[in-house]
């Protein structure tokens, strides 16, 4: 396996990481919105936030994990994806200074995530496996060639 090949398939395997823990996220907004109303008002200090709310935004945050899965739109749906998890990870900041405190050491998988993220980003014009921005220019890129 080429270098390229080798770095396209460990990109696959970031971004289909990253998806799964975003999924997992966005899942427990559908099954339990009473938690994710508590975290905006623990995390966010935004109170009051209501389930309707909760629904929109899990289905706002489906779409662009959809995309960023597929690699739709990749400068866009990979840049949202990594402000996401940047925000996610900075609002738990005081976590971070009482690590053993439970369940705080947990929220310290949140950074390498966020690295994966970051490097998803930098690196989204390699990431082209599975994705419907590499079978578009795929195709046009293996056109048959006619010489006339």
């Amino acid at each position: 396996m080429n270098a390229n090949a080798r770095i396209a398939l460990s990109l696959l395997l970031m971004r289909l990481s990253v998806a799964l823990v975003l999924l997992m996220w966005i899942l427990d907004k559908f099954v339990r919105p009473d938690h994710a109303v508590a975290i905006f008002a623990a995390f966010y200090s935004i109170q009051g936030v209501g389930t309707a709310v909760v629904y929109v935004l899990a289905m706002l945050q489906l779409l662009v994990v959809i995309a960023f899965v597929i690699g739709f739109r990749k400068g866009i749906t990979y840049l949202i994806v990594l402000f996401m998890h940047a925000l996610s990870t900075v609002i738990a900041l005081p976590k971070y200074f009482a690590p053993f405190t439970d369940p705080n050491l947990l929220f310290f998988a949140a950074w390498p995530m966020l690295a994966a993220c970051f490097a998803l980003y930098m690196l989204r014009d390699m990431d082209t496996l599975w994705t419907v921005e590499s079978q578009s220019n795929r195709s046009l890129t293996q056109q048959p060639n006619r010489a006339e």
